[in-house]
């Protein structure tokens, strides 16, 4: 990876004490890069590590959890050494986090304004009414409609997608270097969707922020996206620029994603799936996760985990991967 990434994510393994003394790994081994002001595609079925990975990222894993291997480095500064305090003062002005839902990520005894107001002034050392004018010229900037009127509402009046801009205007208090939108769109209708990636693309050309964008819609990620990392079962198994990975997946779960994908330029009667689950975390098959959901799979694939390979701008953990004719 270069060394010159704003973000460096390298072979990170999280772990997690189970109930009963279990531990069980979620995050088994995620390696990619984020470049300044590049975009991240994180894709995925469900249970397949991606929000786990952006936990660990941003120091904010269950109290059970910990980054048991592996080096996540941002600007330079290793963060699977830092302490709580310290990961409390690097999340205040370097990491923002979006999450899905955004009414249980806001406090709901407290207005709007007040709570970005508190961000302002932790991140920017200011006086409350210096904070309290720039949450309002925050929430002006994300699009909140009567903004002045919004800044006194608490978030159970607000709708969905109001709360949303609510929560990217907090994430962006500080201008960090990172943003990570963890599903930041999944619950919103169409249009509110577009205009919510709309304002993420448009507030990080504005701060040259760097975005990891977590999604399993990846008909979102042609339109938002540099790159793409693809996990399953915890790993990384292909990371390619979006445009080469979209022409021609090399990975056989990477191809099944795409081809699972509705599309209008073809006829069919029925969308291709892929069949069987994402394997659980505390019954991983041996060799390749992948291996018993692969049309492809052979012994080598039973009984070998395929290593996180470079190849031609990205990386691959395959040991059968897909060559010819693009999808």
């Amino acid at each position: 990876m270069s060394t010159s990434s704003l973000l460096a994510v390298d072979s990170l393994v999280v772990s997690i004490k189970a109930r009963g003394g279990d531990v069980v790994y979620p995050v088994r081994s995620a390696s990619f890069a984020l470049e300044r002001g590049q975009t991240l595609a994180l894709v995925g079925e469900s249970g397949c590590g991606k929000s786990m990975t952006c936990l660990a990222i941003s120091g904010l894993l269950p109290k059970r959890g910990a980054i048991s291997h592996g080096r996540v480095v941002l600007d330079g500064l290793d963060l699977a050494d830092q302490n709580p305090k310290a990961m409390r003062n690097i999340r205040r002005k370097q990491i923002a986090f979006v999450f899905q839902d955004a009414v249980n990520g806001l406090n709901p005894v407290k207005t709007i304004g007040w709570q970005i107001a508190e961000a302002v002034a932790l991140r920017e050392d200011v006086s409350w009414h210096r904070a309290k004018s720039r949450a309002l010229d925050l929430l002006d900037r994300v699009g909140m409609p009567d903004p002045k009127t919004r800044v006194r509402e608490f978030p159970h009046q607000l709708s969905g997608g109001m709360n949303q801009r609510a929560m990217i205007a907090l994430a962006v208090a500080g201008q960090p270097k990172l943003l990570i939108a963890d599903e930041a769109t999944t619950a919103l209708d169409v249009t509110i969707q577009a205009q919510i990636l709309a304002l993420i693309a448009d507030l990080q050309r504005e701060f040259g922020m760097a975005v990891i964008f977590v999604t399993h819609d990846l008909g979102l990620v042609a339109e938002m996206a540099d790159a793409v990392a693809v996990m399953y079962a915890g790993r990384v198994v292909e990371r390619a620029p979006v445009a080469e990975l979209y022409a021609a997946p090399k990975h056989p779960y990477t191809a099944g994603l795409l081809n699972s994908l509705p599309r209008v330029d073809r006829r069919r009667e029925t969308i291709q799936v892929i069949e069987g689950q994402v394997p659980p975390i505390n019954a991983m098959p041996s060799g390749c996760a992948f291996g018993p959901r692969c049309g492809l799979a052979t012994d080598e694939c039973r009984t070998t985990s395929p290593n996180l390979v470079l190849a031609s701008g990205g990386a691959l953990a395959c040991h059968h991967p897909l060559t010819g004719t693009p999808l």
